[in-house]
């Protein structure tokens, strides 16, 4: 690696640093679009949540957040709430406000013809809002399920109108050490047409909001073939790369584990990171375990994010820089392709032995008899979304 141009301390130090929060909804019992399959041991409530949150940053050393999505994790007393991660040794990261779930959404939220509807949706960010500053979270994860089915069911303009109004009377109610993500799909649940289609749509109204807005790749969230490091480049180009959820996908929005389908666009993802060193960015993770075990899950895609950037790391940046200037083709690509065929696991390992954790972070967890228990002691219904 030395020879690389690369300094190994800086590389584990990098590492170390790395925080990826996870979400909530990812320890409860989720699935595809046709079925749930339930699972022992799932948590019955956020607080149950929050510590298999714990275990998975116990055991990985870089995961302390974890996203709420409300209402699945509302909770009659939010400070207690967040105590209970304290004592746990996590924190409440970002807040995700459900706009799909109720029965009024079924025709949208903030881009429903119906006001009433369009004020509830209001209020319930308002209401994220005043959670976020309970729990001291900075960041409000705006992502709308709003479009239409067929040609001439909406106004596209005026439903483009009704979303930049409610986002800026959201927008003005945050405080100012408070981040909006807005987050974009290209389809589904809505097939012509969604309000929120893409990176360009979430950068144009994170404009037009303030400083205090910018857009969140969700690595699932695009047509086939789109060049996501691409996006990930622009955005930080325009100083308005907010954060990511990661996961991967085969065919549509698969909310498979980050990494397992295509690692290699996971690392050209963290090359461009690394490269521009942005900071502030809001590393989450938001994926649907259908059939796997969801603590283990979560470990994987963790470890798997990990992979990608200590491979981008290993980029020796001033050789790529070089074979740039010379319009050398294969040259370039070699200095990627020489980084991310390097094998990482002993650095991994080292920098988790440095932190006090095992090396292999799975293993540690099922030799640590914490589902086993969890599954004797949770007796009853989990949480499901």
């Amino acid at each position: 690696m030395q020879a690389m141009g690369v300094d190994l301390k800086q590389v584990k130090a990098a590492l170390k640093a790395q925080v990826i929060e996870t979400p909530s909804w990812g320890y409860g019992n989720s699935g595809t679009r046709f079925r749930v399959f339930k699972q022992k041991g799932i948590p019955r409530d956020p607080y149950e949540k929050m510590a298999d949150a714990a275990m998975v940053h116990k055991l990985t050393g870089v995961c302390p957040k974890v996203a709420l999505h409300i209402p699945w994790d509302k909770v009659a007393d939010f400070a207690d709430l967040q105590a209970h991660a304290a004592e746990l040794g996590v924190s409440i990261g970002a807040i995700n406000p459900n706009l799909f779930q109720d029965e009024e959404y079924k025709f949208g939220s903030v881009c429903n013809a119906d006001p009433a509807v369009r004020r509830q949706a209001i209020n319930h960010m308002l209401e994220c809002v005043e959670i976020g500053k309970t729990v001291g979270s900075t960041v409000l994860s705006m992502w709308l399920a709003d479009g239409t089915n067929y040609p001439g069911q909406g106004h596209f303009r005026q439903r483009r109108a009704w979303l930049e109004e409610a986002f800026a009377e959201v927008y003005a109610a945050m405080p100012e050490n408070m981040r909006m993500l807005i987050e974009y799909k290209f389809f589904e649940p809505a097939w012509y047409h969604t309000d929120l289609p893409d990176w360009g749509t979430s950068l144009r109204i994170a404009q037009k909001l303030g400083p205090q807005a910018q857009v969140l790749v969700d690595t699932g969230h695009h047509p086939t073939g789109t060049n996501i490091p691409h996006v990930v480049a622009n955005l930080i180009y325009e100083g308005r790369l907010g954060g990511f959820h990661f996961n991967d996908r085969k065919y549509a929005d698969d909310d498979l584990m980050a990494g397992s389908i295509d690692p290699y666009q996971l690392f050209l993802i963290y090359n461009e990171l690394v490269d521009a060193q942005v900071p502030d960015v809001a590393y989450m993770i938001d994926q649907s375990f259908c059939i796997e075990p969801k603590i283990p899950a979560m470990i994987r895609t963790v470890m798997n994010i990990q992979t990608a950037y200590a491979k981008a790391l290993l980029v020796d940046r001033a050789a790529l820089a070089d074979r740039q200037a010379a319009n050398d083709v294969l040259g370039a690509e070699g200095v990627l392709r020489d980084a991310y065929e390097t094998d990482v696991r002993p650095v991994l390992a080292a920098v988790r032995e440095e932190m006090g954790l095992n090396p292999d972070p799975l293993k540690a967890f099922y030799q640590s008899g914490y589902q086993e228990r969890v599954n004797a002691e949770r007796i009853g219904e989990g949480m499901s979304w």
